[in-house]
């Protein structure tokens, strides 16, 4: 199916976040969208699926002119949106999922859905149990069955949203795949992503977004340093490499045993120490979460100690923690991180705990517009959260961080980011480590889990190897490792850090 976009506007307030981009996508392509965050990707994408109606402009699909105003239009006229955290109802049951949208609901037919469900998955090599519920698989599996899911609903045009962010590699390998049969049969595949390898080595032809407009197009093969001119416009080079001095010790780790969703680790010992920055590498699920939570005090040891600075912190409360100089960041930005409704302001007014009886408006709003200056926040004092971009949530979140500080958690720092951002968020990050703060953190990311860390830490089904020296890590052992290749050479250290 071809999509032909022609002039789409749509203004958020002031903001312009798409200014007249017009864009012909003709059948059986894989088109890449690129573009820094707050580019203006996903405005446009949700308009094409419904999520958003534009403010102007026209939308065409094979010559004819639509009209979207909800999901359910775009599916019926063929359109589907995967997104970065799939639509999916974790606590029911696969087939459950894969019936959502269908008319005459979950109780009807339920044995052909469950012999459709099968076809495909064998069509595209996916494993997955009509009755296994979908809080117990992988993103990768989630990703499998929303598209088998939106393709049993007529879909011939899929978009998908930074769709490799927190797969492994074996299951980013065989999206690809299917993305390129999908595309082999006719479909129309749009693929929004800010990593510039997954674009050149998948796509047939690039169109790059930039502040609401549409700057740039490219066809292989393709150049990066272009690409990246077009996004940022400008040269971006992310610099070299600096190793951390640590310092004295800030958190031990002794003897530590987690238990939770049916995923035990046991034995875990770790020193980190002021200024080094840890990585906990892994596939999701494998048990660097429980870890981190456990060293913010939001999970409790079923065995073992955490000694935090000389003071025994097992089994202590978040809060706890959190008065010792330890701060969390989750990986769930609005969900957990930021409070969907509230201003930037009132958020600033939360975090720094303004005394008396009555808040000092002036003043806070004095604070937030200091702080958005300082982290360079594409918003405005009134401005609620959810309306900033992924890059732009994360630097608020950085900014609600209180100083001084002795260890920050994060749980993927950079997904969804751009380059820029993603530098810039290490940078600010870096600068509290050479204040003394020590940083532990999970990442998918192979070459960000290089670049920024000291040493890493390996997870593999509740297995932990121990400490490894960034610089005696190559890209291909990680992959390995993750991947549950290579753990002999640990022989009985492969239980502990």
């Amino acid at each position: 199916m071809q999509v032909d976009l022609r002039e789409i506007h749509k203004r958020f307030g002031k903001v312009h976040a798409n200014a007249g981009i017009s864009l012909s996508i003709p059948a059986g392509t894989i088109q890449g969208i690129l573009g820094e965050n707050g580019a203006g990707k996903s405005t446009l994408m949700k308009i094409l699926s419904g999520f958003l109606h534009p403010d102007s402009g026209s939308i065409l699909l094979d010559g004819k002119p639509v009209s979207i105003h909800a999901p359910a239009d775009a599916i019926k006229h063929g359109v589907g949106m995967l997104h970065q955290d799939p639509l999916d109802f974790p606590p029911m049951k696969v087939l459950d999922n894969f019936i959502l949208g269908r008319e005459g609901g979950l109780s009807s037919q339920r044995r052909k859905a469950s012999r459709s469900l099968k076809e495909l998955a064998a069509q595209f090599d996916f494993f997955l149990e009509p009755n296994t519920y979908v809080d117990t698989l992988t993103v990768g599996e989630r990703q499998q069955l929303e598209i088998l899911r939106l393709l049993w609903l007529g879909a011939r045009v899929l978009i998908l949203d930074e769709p490799t962010t927190g797969i492994s590699l074996p299951q980013k390998e065989k999206l690809f795949a299917t993305l390129s049969k999908l595309a082999a049969e006719g479909k129309t595949v749009i693929f929004v992503s800010h990593k510039l390898e997954d674009v050149e080595f998948l796509c047939n032809r690039v169109a790059v977004l930039r502040q609401g407009e549409l700057v740039g197009r490219a066809e292989p093969p393709y150049e990066t340093r272009r690409l990246v001119e077009m996004m940022f416009g400008r040269e971006v080079s992310p610099g070299a490499r600096v190793p951390a001095a640590p310092g004295k010790m800030v958190l031990s780790l002794n003897g530590l045993a987690l238990s939770r969703s049916r995923l035990t680790i046991r034995d875990v010992n770790l020193e980190v120490r002021c200024g080094e920055v840890i990585v906990l590498a892994g596939m999701e699920g494998s048990g660097q979460s429980i870890l981190l939570g456990a060293c913010a005090g939001l999970l409790k040891p079923a065995g073992g100690a955490i000694d935090f600075e000389g003071r025994d912190l097992t089994g202590r409360s978040h809060h706890a923690f959190k008065r010792c100089g330890v701060a969390y960041l989750p990986a769930a930005r609005l969900e957990e991180g930021l409070v969907p409704g509230l201003s930037l302001t009132d958020h600033f007014i939360l975090s720094e705990g303004f005394g008396g009886l009555f808040i000092d408006n002036r003043r806070a709003s004095r604070l937030a517009e200091e702080r958005i200056e300082l982290f360079d926040i594409k918003g405005r004092p009134e401005s609620t959260v959810e309306s900033l971009s992924g890059g732009n949530q994360q630097r608020m979140l950085l900014a609600l961080l209180r100083s001084p500080l002795s260890l920050i958690l994060l749980e993927h720092p950079t997904r969804g980011l751009d380059i820029e951002s993603t530098m810039y968020v290490w940078s600010r990050l870096k600068e509290r480590c050479a204040q003394g703060t020590a940083i532990l953190f999970i990442s998918s990311d192979l070459d960000e889990i290089l670049r920024y860390s000291d040493r890493l830490l390996v997870f593999f089904a509740g297995r932990v190897s121990p400490p490894l020296a960034t610089e005696q890590v190559t890209v291909e052992g990680l992959g390995r490792l993750i991947g549950g290749k290579g753990w002999e050479r640990f022989g009985a250290e492969a239980v502990h850090a």
